[in-house]
């Protein structure tokens, strides 16, 4: 890119997007700031993220000398993300709304709109910029994507539904960069943000009571918690609170015959509205070393000759396992074996390709 090139900036009033902002200033670049607000809030007078997040985006912006706009993508992303979300849950499922975020809202919504309202008539020269841990590379006209050097913060998990023509619009300043440092030159520039806790939770909702903040969109249903064997051994809240490989918050406690290990939830029976549950991390319920994944997305090109060796996550920071893609199926579904049993493999959640450094796409676990 040359510097004549417009770069906005989405500003969330956090240190990554406070320390992309410096970097891209450093360099001349023409740049202005976004700060985006996803959620219209509740009327809990005690939790209004976005309210203090725009206050600390101004402040960022002001101290260095950027211009800064405010848009309300809030019915975008209850249309694009949170629906889908719920329906999820709904199916006892356990879905990734993070991923969503990024390849509808930060990278289609926000982008269009930038488009839009800042360089309608010359597209090409417009790039959108986020505080993502992540790279991309440009070679011989395609565009790919490369986890950041911060294996602790890389975020290509999340970003691996973007396609070519997003890509090619996006910028990731800080994927040569560890937290540290960022935060080091957030300091160095006299941001009030510098050492201003990383935001968690739902993606542009942040960090609730996750079973009461679900509750007030779905209704649920106790019912037990059993063994494989079929002994009731607690009973559950309703199947949406839980997850597969969950330990904490499932209440058990001692019970006849137990061997005192943990307990771990090891699969959902819809059906039946039952939580099978086992003890102990070893149980070979709660490893698979095969499964499906559906809605394939390949930022590149599809694999050419199968079986395709590979690595992959099922889940966000966990270390790259190997695997082999064993089929491609018509309804854009594939096969896929790992060479050691996986812990805790959900449904809803997202399997994400790499060949090393490089991502490759990904989809979603159906089993």
């Amino acid at each position: 890119m040359t510097k004549q090139d417009k770069i906005i900036l989405g500003l969330s009033g956090g240190v990554d997007s406070a320390t992309a902002a410096c970097l891209l200033k450093q360099n001349n670049h023409n740049l202005e700031a976004v700060f985006m607000k996803n959620w219209d809030e509740d009327d809990d007078e005690d939790y209004c993220p976005a309210e203090q997040d725009l206050a600390d985006a101004r402040e960022i912006a002001t101290s260095l000398d950027i211009p800064i706009h405010t848009v309300n993508f809030a019915s975008e992303y209850w249309d694009r993300v949170f629906s889908h979300f719920l329906d999820e849950y709904k199916a006892g499922r356990t879905p990734n709304p993070d991923i969503l975020c990024n390849s509808e809202i930060k990278f289609k919504v926000f982008l269009d709109y930038a488009i839009e309202k800042f360089c309608q008539n010359d597209a090409e020269k417009l790039k959108i910029a986020t505080g993502h841990y992540a790279r991309i590379r440009e070679q011989d006209g395609q565009f790919y994507l490369l986890k950041g050097l911060d294996n602790n913060k890389d975020q290509s998990y999340f970003l691996h539904a973007l396609n070519q023509y997003q890509l090619s619009h996006a910028l990731f300043p800080l994927g040569e960069l560890n937290k540290n440092e960022v935060r080091e030159i957030a300091k160095s520039h006299q941001l009030s943000v510098f050492d201003k806790k990383d935001s968690t939770g739902i993606c542009f909702i942040g960090e609730r009571n996750f079973n009461e903040f679900l509750s007030r969109f779905l209704s649920s249903e106790p019912g037990d918690m059993i063994t494989p064997e079929g002994e009731v051994v607690a009973q559950h809240k309703g199947l949406m609170y839980y997850t597969i490989g969950q330990r904490k918050g499932l209440g058990i406690g001692g019970s006849k015959n137990s061997s005192g290990e943990p307990w771990f939830v090891a699969d959902k029976n819809k059906q039946q509205n039952q939580l099978i549950v086992v003890q102990g991390k070893d149980h070979p319920s709660l490893y698979q070393s095969e499964l499906l994944a559906s809605n394939l997305h390949w930022i590149n090109q599809i694999p050419a000759k199968l079986p395709y060796s590979c690595q992959a996550k099922t889940r966000y920071r966990q270390p790259d396992q190997e695997c082999t893609i064993d089929s491609l199926e018509a309804d854009n579904t594939a096969k896929v074996r790992f060479s050691k049993p996986q812990f805790g493999v959900t449904p809803g959640q997202s399997i994400v390709f790499y060949e090393n450094d490089v991502c490759l796409g990904g989809g979603i676990i159906e089993f």
